[in-house]
């Protein structure tokens, strides 16, 4: 039987981040994952955004940490990941969005956000030929970003080689074995481990691999659909998010990214439950209307392809992260919610904090939003 420091289950949006944090501390890794390459899962779905913007202490903290790891990952490592610092926006069409935007400012200035409100004129110059009628200006983040998923996963991997990461694709978990009340050994089809420390970061899987040790995970997979153009010669910048409810759906969002594709994903109403990866015939009718009465210039751009992938949603919007009180040396990371991208550097190096012990204040506080034995009464704002 092969024992290591760590096994963390899922080579994913968490699994590759967290590897490289603890395997950069000089832990022995072993990564498990069923699919046959790094990213399979949803990671390869993300549209690529990675905002800071959220509403929360906890997502904030962690996605302006990821920031500063995809904004200078080029420079320290050289690897271009086709980093952008486009920045968000959520434009406003309705005294009430541009109220309640307002409102989640004075929160995310009270977290140091750097986050301002823009006119409807300033926001026609930042977003050429958008709709006009009834704009009443936009919130703007401009250190908010983007981001290959692709190229990203992939540089993250080849770094967690070069600190010793071993992976074990293609194989899956069938069972956990424990033994007074932690965890002594994984079972595969393929083969067993052990180990002082398991992670779950099995995306999809979360809830699957709570149930093996007795666990119910909050954890549900919901299905999103998303779609990329033809690339041209950008002509707008910030990833613009649509707030407007309508019958089908609750919002949508599109940027353009480095490489001049228009990329975009709405999010269903009601939810699409399941793990169903098939497109369907109604998502690109559907937000091609939204999107071309938004924005008229988008209206002659060829669409490449469109995919179908989940956001496992817990029942918050927030992650469920940390220290597993029945079985000490299992930590879970799951239920990200969609935003396993844009949180995955700064998370990974979090949970390398609670497997060394090293936490601080800060982390405390950022691990109450994630508490896995929270009661998930609060809501995640504009998620």
């Amino acid at each position: 039987m092969k024992i290591y420091d760590i096994i963390i289950i899922g080579a994913g949006s968490i699994g590759i981040p967290t590897a490289l944090a603890l395997a950069e501390k000089n832990l022995k890794v072993l990564v498990i994952d069923a699919e046959s390459s790094p990213g399979q899962g949803n990671n390869k779905k993300a549209i690529g955004g990675i905002r800071a913007t959220h509403s929360d202490f906890g997502k904030i903290r962690v996605s302006q940490r990821s920031i500063e790891i995809f904004s200078t990952w080029k420079d320290k490592h050289g690897d271009d990941i086709g980093w952008m610092k486009n920045g968000y926006s959520f434009p406003a069409y309705n005294s009430e969005d541009e109220r309640n935007l307002k409102d989640l400012m004075k929160i995310q200035h009270s977290f140091g956000l750097n986050i301002k409100w823009i006119s409807a004129q300033e926001y026609q110059k930042l977003v050429p030929g958008i709709n006009s009628e009834g704009l009443c200006g936009s919130t703007y983040s401009p250190d908010d970003g983007s981001a290959s998923p692709l190229l990203a996963i992939n540089a993250f991997y080849f770094k967690c080689l070069h600190y010793g990461v071993q992976f074990q694709f293609n194989e899956r978990v069938i069972d956990i074995k424990l033994e007074k009340n932690k965890i002594s050994k994984i079972i595969t089809n393929k083969g067993e481990y052990s180990t002082n420390t398991i992670i779950n970061a099995s995306g999809n899987n979360a809830r699957e691999l709570g149930k093996m040790v007795g666990i119910d995970l909050q954890v549900t997979p919901d299905s999103h659909e998303g779609a990329i153009t033809e690339p041209v010669k950008n002509f707008f910048k910030p990833m613009v998010v649509d707030m407007r409810p309508i019958k089908g759906s609750a919002n949508y969002y599109f940027y353009q990214n480095h490489e001049g594709q228009v990329i975009f994903c709405i999010t269903p109403s009601p939810s699409n439950l399941g793990t169903d990866c098939d497109s369907t015939s109604v998502f690109l009718p559907q937000v091609a209307k939204r999107m071309v009465e938004l924005y008229p210039r988008l209206a002659f751009l060829k669409v490449r392809r469109t995919w179908r992938g989940q956001y496992p949603m817990t029942p918050d919007g927030f992650p469920i992260v940390g220290k597993t009180s029945e079985i000490p040396n299992l930590i879970n990371a799951v239920g990200m919610c969609g935003q396993g991208y844009m949180l995955g550097p700064g998370l990974g190096e979090l949970i390398s904090r609670i497997v060394t012990d090293e936490l601080t204040e800060d982390d405390e506080r950022m691990l109450k939003s994630f508490d896995p034995y929270r009661d998930f009464s609060s809501m995640e704002q504009f998620k």
